[in-house]
């Protein structure tokens, strides 16, 4: 079992490029589009690297957008077949990156030769973008590359980011959206002291219970369409010191909004902090923004991609904004329509990662049929 898809992601998943590292799949792919007509543009900041690579001059301009790093594998001797090794057994191929997503990179890359040998004019220009940095922080990949690509006014009409989406069967799910990450440490003051001496010391735990109750009972919104209402969660708490005859003197927590385009940053901020003022707490509050909510609707790339999947795979895919954050939220900043379709993400992350060889080139198949619906 062989194809220019398959030989492709096997050479990529076979470079050890664990996050921010990329070992050598950039340079890979760029001597690789260079080939067919491709201008290539290293951008790497610290430890990462970037590419922008482009086809074209004209509008409009079709970016498919991914990355190159991966996660640990976790205990490689656990895998059925070596992580890095890109084994095919029983038309599975395996491996770290194969859903995620060296397989989308590599349908990418052979959808566009596909696409430029039968239309090597085309109207449009096509673009990839890849970063080694989007399963790290997330700081010095594709939002950098999206900041270079607004300071020159350069255009991006339409965006494919090729994270695994489906959930039964590829062609499933298209996702049009995420939802926003908000992050907070709370640290709630008291005076710590001897547990048989309450009345010389303020319990912060005590003190902040009710709060935390009510705000674990707010309806922040009611969603949308297309969103869930918005979530609050604690995701730790921490108190005291280990001993169990002394009140604390401080308790931190830390807590995460998911939310939707029906809530803003700044109204949940201004929530949080008018309960916690409401209930007399001593509080010092840092936030974090990791990512805004976006949300693509109908228009040209919803409708192509849903039209060409509809005949190429049987089926209408459903729009969801479930999952956590993509780098589709740096995109969605500079490009008005940013979607992401990819493979079944069943087993990302996982042990034995692994994706079906034929389901890889019917990605390559619909990433080819969008090309020609929207610039050919």
């Amino acid at each position: 079992m062989t194809s220019p898809t398959l030989t492709l992601a096997q050479e990529l998943i076979r470079r050890n490029s664990i996050t921010p590292e990329d070992a050598g799949c950039q340079q890979y792919i760029a001597e690789r589009l260079a080939k067919i007509g491709f201008a290539n543009e290293h951008m790497p900041h610290k430890e990462v690297l970037n590419l922008w690579s482009r086809f074209g001059t004209s509008g409009p301009v079709l970016v498919f957008a991914g990355h190159t790093d991966v996660v640990p594998t976790g205990p490689a001797e656990r895998w059925q077949h070596p992580p890095f090794a890109a084994e095919v057994h029983d038309g599975i191929l395996y491996g770290r990156g194969a859903a995620d997503m060296k397989g989308s990179v590599a349908a990418f890359i052979v959808a566009v030769e596909n696409f430029l040998k039968k239309h090597p004019n085309p109207k449009g220009s096509i673009a990839l973008l890849l970063t080694s940095d989007e399963e790290g922080p997330a700081v010095e990949g594709t939002v950098r590359v999206v900041e270079a690509l607004q300071a020159r006014n350069e255009v991006i009409d339409y965006c494919i980011v090729g994270e695994p989406t489906c959930e039964k069967t590829v062609g499933d799910t298209i996702k049009n959206g995420r939802r926003g990450s908000l992050s907070g440490t709370l640290v709630v003051q008291g005076i710590q002291g001897h547990i048989a001496y309450p009345h010389l010391a303020d319990n912060p735990v005590h003190r902040l219970a009710p709060a935390l109750t009510e705000l674990a009972a707010t309806e922040w919104d009611q969603g949308n369409e297309f969103f869930p209402p918005t979530s609050w969660q604690v995701s730790n708490i921490r108190g005291g010191t280990g001993a169990t005859n002394v009140i604390p003197g401080t308790v931190e927590v830390l807590f995460n909004f998911r939310f939707s385009t029906a809530s803003t940053e700044e109204g949940l901020k201004a929530r949080v902090h008018e309960i916690l003022d409401r209930h007399g707490l001593k509080y010092q509050l840092q936030w974090e923004l990791s990512g805004e909510p976006y949300l693509t609707g109908s228009g040209a790339l919803v409708d192509a991609l849903r039209e060409v999947i509809r005949g190429t795979c049987g089926m209408t895919p459903e729009l969801s904004t479930s999952g956590g954050t993509s780098d589709g939220r740096f995109i969605a900043k500079h490009c008005p329509e940013v979607v992401e379709f990819g493979p079944l993400n069943a087993t990302i992350h996982k042990i034995d990662e692994h994706v079906p060889v034929n389901d890889l080139e019917i990605l390559c198949k619909v990433y080819e049929m969008v090309l020609e619906k929207l610039v050919a």
